[in-house]
Order: C-alpha cells, then structure tokens, then sequence
C-alpha cells in the first residue's frame, strides 16, 4: 500500500499538483487517499530517498525544489548507465532473454494501439529492466536500479501524453532492434536518445527551478 501511495504522490509532486514548498501532512494526505497515516508515513520517507521530498525536523516534510540543472544530471547520469546495459545486453543476453524482449516489445505495441497508458508504462519499466538484467553486470545493474528509482516518476508521468507513448515505443524499435542484432554500439546509442527524448519529455512537465548561474 505504502508503495501505490508513494507513486501516486510521486506524480502528483512531478505534474505541479504539490508544487515546491508545499507542506505534506500526514492526516490531510490520509484522508486524500483513503488510507491510514501509517502508509502516508512510510510513502514520504521513500519520497525523501528519491529527492522528491525534504523531511525537516519538526516542521513536517515539503516538497522539495528540484533545479533543471539537478533534473538535467539526474537524467545524463541515468542514460550513460542504462546505454552502457544496453549495449552490454547486445553482447551479453541469452536467447531466451532475447525471446522475452522481443516478446514485451510486442506487448508494448499492443498497449500502446490500445491507447492503455498505465499498461504501457508497465511494460516500458518491464522492458528497461530486463535490458539492465541482461547486461550482466552486477554492480552496473545495481548502480542504474538505484538511480532509475530516483528518476521513475519524471519518466513515468510522460505517459499522460500520447504523443510520447508512441515516440517512446519507436524508440524501443530501434534499441530492440539493436541488441537483438548483436549490435553494441547500436544498442548504446539508441538507449541514450532514449533516455535523452525522456528528458525533454520530462522537463516539458515537471514544476523546475531555473538553473543557477554559474561562476
């Protein structure tokens, strides 16, 4: 329960219906989603973990203020790794795991002629991890885990637009395309477009601060 609360604050926060500063009670979001305080509780702590919410000693917990800049690393960070499991998935993937992507590829079509939203984004999160999984790498699967949770809302949030639920699936076309050849570099370069376009998606929806000036 705690995990279905904490999503759907997550995109409340992500789509500027909580807007930076906004304070977060625990009784008020109780009542809001028809649950008791103890899952309200256990969402905002794992809302501080993603940077989404900032707990202040005996002030409560507020939306945090995320910059562009901070959104705009976040996401450079998160398309150097999974392009990195992706083109290491081209190299490294068994034919069975091949089979399951191109299986939850075509799956993802189907949801999306469906105009289905939330049953394209659960395969979207399906298909991504199963690239990280295919890399391989442990301690790179780990590392891209930990930073895709941080960054789920923002790219989850995107499927409100249908637009972007079709340029995210031919995307995947070519990524799948890809690694299904065996083709590494391939693999890594349509990964981190991806991963980039979901930027621009993201930074067209999320309440942001402009960037500090540097110098």
């Amino acid at each position: 329960m705690a995990d279905d609360v904490c999503r759907r604050i997550a995109d409340d926060i992500v789509l500027g219906r909580f807007m930076p500063g906004t304070r977060l009670e625990e009784i008020t979001l109780a009542e809001q989603f028809g649950v008791s305080r103890t899952p309200i509780r256990e969402a905002l702590k794992q809302l501080a973990i993603m940077g989404l919410v900032e707990c202040r000693p005996n002030r409560g917990s507020v939306v945090a203020s995320i910059t562009t800049e901070r959104l705009t690393h976040m996401f450079e960070a998160i398309g150097e790794l999974e392009a990195a499991c992706a083109r290491y998935a081209a190299l490294r993937m068994s034919e069975s795991e091949r089979q399951q992507l191109d299986a939850l590829h075509g799956e993802g079509r189907a949801a999306m002629q469906a105009r289905d939203m939330n049953r394209y984004d659960q395969h979207n999160g399906a298909l991504h991890a199963l690239i990280l999984q295919g890399s391989h790498n442990p301690v790179l699967i780990e590392t891209a885990q930990g930073l895709r949770h941080r960054v789920a809302p923002y790219r989850r949030t995107q499927f409100t637009r249908l637009d972007r639920v079709a340029a995210s699936y031919a995307e995947h076309c070519g990524i799948v395309e890809a690694i299904l050849a065996c083709d590494a570099v391939g693999a890594y370069r349509e990964m981190r477009a991806h991963v980039s376009s979901a930027h621009e998606a993201a930074a067209g929806l999320a309440p942001t601060v402009p960037m500090r000036a540097s110098g």
